[in-house]
């Protein structure tokens, strides 16, 4: 039972829970927003109130129970990347008004063990860099594109879902190195942005005829006749388009298939026997195999931030906490550009 001084140092914050598992699209009726009391951290622990945090696809596996990682406990608060502002410490080398990142998002508050939260020692940035360009997002298009891929200056350079958070930093890394880079994407506004303000080579709206004809044609506005690194984040009509238009020895980074997510069946790819005829060479990566690249990542994609050859591509939803699982629906709906964001009230910062 807790006592009248347990009582006297503890502090409320919502946070999202999971209390079924969804059956193809996430539906309100999944989660439910809570009230919890949160208490002064014990020896060796801090409490952090959180200033904002990302919403993922992957998260829709975690939700379902589907993907590649473990999955969120029913009723219990989600995880996920959040940046925050210690506010309370019972450590002796993490003082309160530390910005760290950690992966208690999905709520306003939260304690953690000194090991869960790591020091983010980039000032000069925003915040919310460490949550798309210089976090996993952009992790992830780097070591995708450079190590998966093995990307070369010069290669041609296909990307799914190029507006999108990953989608978005791997263009610009290809072209900062000088590759000729094709996006696709899922409106007209989201092709005038990659050709516009990325400057990419070419874009294609993939509702506007069959990924066999609008890939043909985005080829050959940019001036060349095949593919030498597809980065597929949909899956498949995308990846079996892809697959017809790669050169031999081209190589292919499976990232993602956002396309058969929810209640969406997967379309293909029909075409394998190509990828045999080409010799292609089809990768699946998963981001946390790759941990000991992330200082380099960080130095180099830093220098690339500072320097403006790749910007940090984020659609900032504010409102606080109860707007995270309404971003998630939006998300996982295409409708944002780059990283989704949820700006969260910072209580005490």
């Amino acid at each position: 039972m807790t006592d009248h001084l347990s009582l006297m140092n503890m502090t409320t914050s919502r946070e999202w829970h999971l209390v079924r598992r969804p059956v193809g699209t996430p539906s309100p009726d999944d989660v439910e927003l809570v009230e919890v009391h949160v208490q002064s951290p014990a020896r060796g622990q801090v409490v952090v109130s959180n200033v904002a945090m990302s919403v993922e696809p992957y998260m829709w596996g975690r939700m379902t129970g589907a993907g590649p990682t473990t999955p969120y406990e029913l009723g219990a608060p989600m995880a996920g990347h959040a940046v925050g502002t210690i506010v309370e410490s019972a450590h002796p080398e993490l003082t309160e008004g530390t910005l760290v990142l950690h992966e208690a998002g999905w709520r306003e508050r939260a304690v953690l063990p000194a090991d869960r939260v790591r020091v983010l020692d980039q000032p000069d940035l925003p915040s919310t860099v460490w949550l798309a360009a210089l976090g996993t997002t952009g992790f992830t298009a780097y070591v995708g594109l450079l190590h998966v891929a093995a990307c070369r200056p010069g290669d041609t350079v296909f990307v799914s879902a190029a507006a999108g958070a990953v989608g978005s930093t791997v263009a610009q890394i290809a072209k900062a190195m000088g590759c000729t880079v094709v996006g696709s994407a899922g409106s007209a506004a989201k092709v005038a942005f990659l050709l516009e303000t990325l400057g990419i080579d070419a874009a294609l709206d993939y509702h506007d005829s069959s990924l066999r004809t609008s890939l043909a044609d985005a080829l050959e506005r940019a001036g060349v006749d095949g593919i030498d690194v597809y980065f597929d984040n949909v899956g498949g009509e995308h990846l079996e388009a892809a697959i017809r238009r790669m050169r031999d020895f081209g190589r292919i980074a499976l990232c993602g298939a956002i396309s058969t997510y929810g209640d969406r069946p997967a379309a293909g790819p029909r075409n394998l026997l190509t990828a045999i005829w080409r010799r292609l060479q089809l990768t699946g990566f998963i981001i946390y195999d790759h941990e000991a690249r992330r200082p380099e990542f960080e130095r180099v994609m830093g220098g690339w931030l500072r320097g403006g050859r790749v910007r940090s591509v984020e659609t900032v939803r504010t409102g606080g906490i109860g707007q995270a699982f309404p971003a998630l629906l939006g998300l996982l709906g295409g409708a944002d550009l780059g990283k989704t964001v949820v700006e969260l009230d910072a209580h005490g910062v």
